[in-house]
């Protein structure tokens, strides 16, 4: 992954980040792409929808070494712009490659964009905090679990208590999937 150059993304970065936490994590949150600050240490959310990230987490009694953290796409956007679909789609591969070494029990979406990677015909405003089980090919059977994106939160206050309250069900939806498991 470190070396993959298939678009312009990595011409523009600094490094790929690819993910962080606990490789056996029964939860993966993935977001959209790295910022500035994720670009420079290499870590994902790192920044202040981070801080926001690790305190949903504390009120869960989760730290990040407890969970995995990755995005779709691996290298930062210039600008911090959305990534392009294109973009998005060159890193899916790897991602998949990182669903499949950790097999989470549950993926959560942050944002739109990694919701659309999964859910591509699903609106955010209807199906947030929301478990839908989908296939993957390679992979089977997934739950995925829908969020707004922290930063998202940071920035609308409506949206912050939103967030909240989905997180507040992440406990309950995982002990629900490992019971039916």
């Amino acid at each position: 992954m470190q070396q993959c150059s298939k678009c312009s993304l990595r011409e523009g970065c600094t490094q790929v980040v690819f993910g962080s936490g606990n490789s056996e994590a029964e939860i993966m949150f993935i977001g959209e792409a790295p910022g500035k600050k994720e670009d420079a240490s290499g870590t994902p959310f790192v920044g202040a929808a981070g801080k926001f990230l690790n305190e949903m987490l504390a009120e869960i009694k989760l730290k990040r070494e407890d969970v995995y953290i990755a995005n779709v796409c691996k290298c930062r956007p210039p600008e911090n712009r959305d990534p392009s679909p294109e973009e998005i789609a060159t890193c899916w591969p790897w991602l998949l490659q990182q669903i499949q070494i950790i097999q989470p029990k549950l993926i959560i979406t942050l944002g739109r964009h990694s919701m659309e990677r999964f859910l591509p015909k699903a609106k955010i405003s209807e199906i947030h905090g929301q478990v839908t089980k989908i296939n993957l090919a390679q992979i089977g059977s997934q739950n995925i679990f829908t969020l707004y994106h922290p930063a998202a939160a940071l920035y609308n206050g409506s949206l912050r208590e939103t967030l909240k309250k989905d997180f507040q069900k992440i406990p309950k939806v995982l002990q629900k999937i490992k019971k039916n498991h």
